[in-house]
């Protein structure tokens, strides 16, 4: 098998952790009325981008076939999680600012 997938997912979703503390750091500058709505789905898309940047890297070195599969079926799994996570921050911004 090779291990493309995991190696995409290692980078992008290590490019969305930096996003993610991008998010994080703009909330104490713009001061929004929701930002602990904002915070608590960022720090869930943070771990789950961390959670898969590690899962993705271990598919990558894992030298077994069907552990190497696994970590990669889990680190999608999570990254799915962690973009689901960063659309909903999205919006609450999103609709935060338009008020």
């Amino acid at each position: 098998m090779d291990n493309n997938k995991s190696a995409h997912i290692l980078n992008t979703s290590s490019n969305l952790l930096g996003l993610c503390f991008i998010v994080l750091t703009s909330l104490q500058v713009l001061k929004l009325k929701q930002t602990s709505l904002i915070d608590e789905f960022t720090a869930i898309a943070t771990v789950s981008f961390m959670a898969s940047s590690l899962l993705s890297f271990l598919s990558i070195r894992s030298s077994d076939q069907k552990l190497s599969e696994k970590y990669e079926n889990i680190a999608d799994f999570i990254f799915m999680t962690g973009l689901f996570d960063l659309f909903i921050t999205t919006m609450v911004i999103t609709f935060n600012i338009i008020k």
